[in-house]
C-alpha cells in the first residue's frame, strides 16, 4: 500500500476528526478514559457581557488552565489571583492534586508565580525573542 505524506495549512473538522477520533480510542485503550471535565470561570461586565475569565479543564488528577484573560481596565485589582483561586478549589473538589498553564507573557508568569506555581520548563527562541514558559503547581 502506497502511503501519501501530505503537507496542508488547510485542515477540516472532518479531517482533524480522522486524526483525533483513533488517537483518543488508542490513549483509552492504553491509560483509561480521562474523566476530562471542562471547567470556566466568567468575567462579565454588569450588563452580563463576557469580557474575561479563566478556561480549562480537569482530567487525569490535574487541572489545566487553557486561558486566562482580564480585560486591560481591571487588572491590578486581585482578578487574576481569584480566578486562579476559584478554579483550584473547583479542582481539588473534583480530586486534583496539581494544576499547570503555560504563557509566553513575562507579566502573566510573575502572576503565576505569585500564585505559587512554579516553572517546569520553557522554550526559548521564538520569533521576536520570546519563550513559552510552563508552570505548575501541587495543591
Amino acid at each position: 500500500m502506497l502511503t501519501v505524506l501530505e503537507v496542508t495549512d488547510s485542515l477540516s473538522s472532518d479531517d482533524e476528526k480522522a486524526v483525533r477520533d483513533p488517537l483518543v480510542a488508542y490513549n483509552i485503550a492504553r491509560f483509561g478514559k480521562s474523566d476530562r471535565r471542562d471547567l470556566a470561570i466568567l468575567l462579565r461586565n454588569t450588563s452580563g457581557a463576557i469580557e474575561g475569565g479563566l478556561t480549562g479543564y480537569t482530567a487525569r488528577g490535574w487541572l489545566y488552565v487553557q486561558m486566562l484573560f482580564i480585560p486591560e481596565e481591571l487588572r491590578g485589582q486581585g482578578l487574576s489571583q481569584r480566578l486562579l483561586a476559584m478554579a483550584e478549589t473547583e479542582a481539588q473538589t473534583r480530586g486534583c492534586i496539581g494544576a499547570y498553564l503555560d504563557t509566553m507573557n513575562p507579566d502573566a508568569r510573575t502572576v503565576y508565580e505569585k500564585a505559587g506555581y512554579h516553572p517546569l520548563g520553557m522554550l526559548e527562541h521564538l520569533d521576536g525573542g520570546h519563550m513559552i514558559t510552563w508552570l505548575c503547581k501541587r495543591f
